[in-house]
């Protein structure tokens, strides 16, 4: 991957080159090149092995404010051309944008920082097959009641990323990626359930343990035995970390540019207000060594830096790519493409205090369906979980509702756990909200 790294730059520097020859003053490329390995086993058996070796180059051209786009896979000298020749002559039957074009160039990145994301494993796919296969059959001897499996799988990918534009940048990084999951089904008298477990990392060690993994999917899944109906009422809801990240995933949403400038968001116009209670506190790391969603600049070479989402409760910034920016007057924040690494400041209390802080409630392990509307707030999810009475779980629960308003839900937020899922990019422990609506029986 690293040996084509100036093998890709050349390609970029020579469509932009020849753009400009072509009279063309704006124009930005972005190329990628992924490998990969994913490897899945069931029962024992190897079910399937892919690889993966693609990659295309994106080339964008702004002409009088109308913006035409192409993109080729092949990167040999003819292609490139025709392919910026194309984008020039799309540009022509586009319509006029006054918002299109690229960033400033005092937005861009100049020195972007080396964050330590590239680990390829070296792996060979027997050794990347033996794990997945040790890790489902730890998972399978593990109870009797551990009846089937919807198998283990390991995946293994690696990335080269290349950005330029006329304005002067042009750069480069590599990162990796690897996981190993299973996914496991348990059986009591008639009743069947289904849960997993996974770890993921940049650096195959990093990653934890084949053991663990089939462990923790092995406990979920039985302690989903005996679930049972709840019935419909009004109460106090836990969400775990790994459900928990959606809620925040809400909010990018929500203050996102795109969402913004459509009117289109239930935070429309929320900047510097308040939105969550006082104590809270949310704050983007994206320069964190081998971070999941570490970054030294964005989609559009923008600089990426720490900043605080929210702070006292008050929203401190919306999430503004180039075109977004200039559409809202305002300047970009170097999110196109998305957030880096948010960290949700969380409480003193472990995930059995929390439960005693609640006393008697829902605590939710799993959401199912897509129902929030990003325009009013509304919010509906099919759950699963466990009842809490007395800070003790009592059962486990499925075939529920939840329901609720987002800004209500977010400003309802009483306590967030210290019980912080590793795995992901935002970090938030289990998150207590003081009521909701459970649709049950």
């Amino acid at each position: 991957m690293i040996e084509q790294k100036q093998q890709l730059e050349n390609a970029v520097n020579e469509a932009l080159t020849f753009a400009q020859q072509l009279g063309v003053n704006q124009a930005e490329v972005a190329l990628g090149k992924a490998t990969g390995i994913s490897v899945n086993t069931r029962l024992g058996e190897v079910e399937n092995i892919e690889f993966n070796h693609d990659g295309a180059m994106g080339i964008s051209v702004y002409v009088n404010q109308c913006k035409g786009s192409a993109s080729t896979a092949d990167l040999s000298l003819e292609a490139i051309h025709s392919s910026v020749k194309a984008a020039v002559d799309i540009a022509k039957f586009t319509s006029k944008d006054p918002f299109s074009g690229l960033l400033d160039p005092e937005f861009l990145e100049k020195n972007p920082l080396d964050l330590d994301l590239y680990h390829p494993c070296n792996y060979t796919t027997e050794e990347f097959l033996a794990v997945a296969k040790e890790c489902e059959e730890i998972a399978l001897s593990s109870d009797s009641r551990i009846v089937n499996s919807d198998g283990a799988a390991f995946n293994s990918h690696s990335s080269l990323k290349v950005y330029g534009n006329t304005n002067g940048f042009l750069h480069s990084y590599a990162t990796s990626r690897h996981s190993l999951s299973c996914v496991l089904i348990a059986k009591q008298q008639q009743e069947m359930q289904r849960n997993y477990s996974y770890t993921s990392g940049r650096d195959v060690n990093d990653l934890l343990s084949a053991k663990w993994v089939a462990e923790d999917a092995a406990k979920r899944t039985l302690d989903r035995l005996g679930a049972t109906k709840i019935k419909t009422q009004e109460s106090a809801v836990i969400f775990a970390p790994e459900v928990a990240t959606g809620l925040f995933g809400h909010l990018v949403g929500a203050i996102s540019g795109m969402s913004l400038y459509k009117k289109s968001s239930f935070l429309l116009d929320s900047l510097g207000t308040k939105i969550f209670p006082e104590w809270m506190q949310i704050s983007e790391h994206p320069h964190i060594m081998k971070g999941l969603a570490s970054a030294p600049y964005d989609q559009e070479g923008c600089k990426t830096i720490q900043r605080n989402i929210v702070e006292s409760g008050v929203l401190q910034t919306y999430l503004l790519p180039g075109y977004a920016s200039r559409k809202m007057k305002m300047e970009s924040t170097g999110h196109a493409g998305g957030i880096h690494n948010w960290h949700v400041k969380t409480g003193d209390l472990d995930l059995p205090g929390l439960f005693k802080e609640m006393g008697t409630g829902l605590f939710v392990t799993e959401l199912m369906g897509q129902g929030v509307n990003l325009v009013s707030g509304d919010y509906s999810r099919g759950a699963s979980g466990f009842w809490i009475e007395n800070g003790v779980i009592v059962c486990p629960v499925h075939e529920i509702t939840i329901a609720g308003n987002l800004k209500e839900m977010f400003m309802g937020i009483e306590a967030i756990g210290n019980d912080i899922d590793p795995r992901s990019s935002l970090k938030t422990g289990s998150i207590l909200i003081n009521k909701m609506k459970i649709a049950g029986q």
